[in-house]
């Protein structure tokens, strides 16, 4: 339903959100490898969300990517927005264009219910909470080796 590139980039944010306590700064190549995405797709993902606010950057010797206190409340759609827009969550199942409640596909109404309650749990989400549970060791956003 969501992108690969989505998919990176809210595991590339909570990598980085569970960092903000210590005021770590980290670089392109440590998030990508954290978050077992492409190095050059990661920059560019990072970017995006630089441009929208859900991280920040700084330039220069001690600069990289980081999240500030504020940035935590942000809830997961933010990013969702940032890099696949909100489209995800209104489009047709099947990919049909005219679908809809009154002329639906075989799989509306199924289809309609899981991605309302992936948006809800989306917009109810925050990268703080995301990143206080790979903190505490109960999730993670790392692939097993």
């Amino acid at each position: 339903m969501i992108s690969k590139a989505c998919k990176y980039g809210i595991r590339a944010a909570v990598y980085v959100a569970t960092k903000a306590d210590k005021g770590v700064k980290l670089n392109v190549k440590d998030i990508a490898r954290e978050v077992d995405a492409p190095e050059a797709f990661t920059a560019k993902i990072l970017q995006i969300l630089n441009k929208h606010r859900i991280i920040t950057s700084l330039k220069g010797p001690y600069g990289g990517f980081y999240i500030e206190n504020y940035q935590l409340s942000q809830p997961v759609i933010n990013i969702v927005n940032a890099i696949d827009g909100t489209s995800v969550f209104w489009e047709c199942g099947l990919g049909l264009k005219k679908c809809s409640e009154t002329h639906p596909c075989p799989m509306h109404h199924k289809f309609k219910a899981a991605r309302d309650s992936l948006r809800d749990i989306f917009q109810n989400t925050t990268l703080g909470q995301l990143a206080t549970e790979i903190n505490e060791g109960t999730a993670f956003i790392k692939n097993l080796t």
